[in-house]
């Protein structure tokens, strides 16, 4: 059962921030495999989480879970999360659900969001 891996978690620190970087797809076959790299950094709220999402391809509700998770978990925490380079379609997910608002892409946000500054409740 050599199959060719279509997903991918690398995380790289500098001890003022961990950057998890996701690469092919993220389902419920991969979530114990970014869980894993997820439970070695979450809990540290004095460094900055950042998931870079530039070569993800697919994300199920699984992923999304446990994006969500995170959010609830550092916001709580009032410690720094980001998400860097989300792939359009990925975005879209992210809109349709809900959560797109709660994700800040700082690298990549443009100003062409409309302008709109919505006050949501906490997730």
């Amino acid at each position: 059962m050599n199959a060719i891996r279509k997903f991918t978690v690398y995380k790289q620190s500098n001890g003022k921030e961990n950057i998890i970087y996701l690469s092919g797809e993220l389902d419920l076959s991969a979530a114990s495999e970014l869980a894993t790299v997820l439970d070695s950094v979450v809990q540290k709220g004095n460094e900055i989480l950042t998931l870079d999402l530039k070569e993800l391809r697919y994300i199920d509700s699984t992923g999304i879970g446990m994006i969500v998770s995170v959010l609830k978990v550092r916001a709580a925490m009032k410690a720094a999360f980001r998400i860097h380079h989300i792939p359009a379609k990925i975005q879209r997910l992210f809109e349709l659900t809900g959560i797109a608002r709660y994700l800040v892409d700082r690298e990549d946000q443009s100003q062409n969001q409309g302008g709109t500054e919505r006050k949501e409740e906490s997730i």
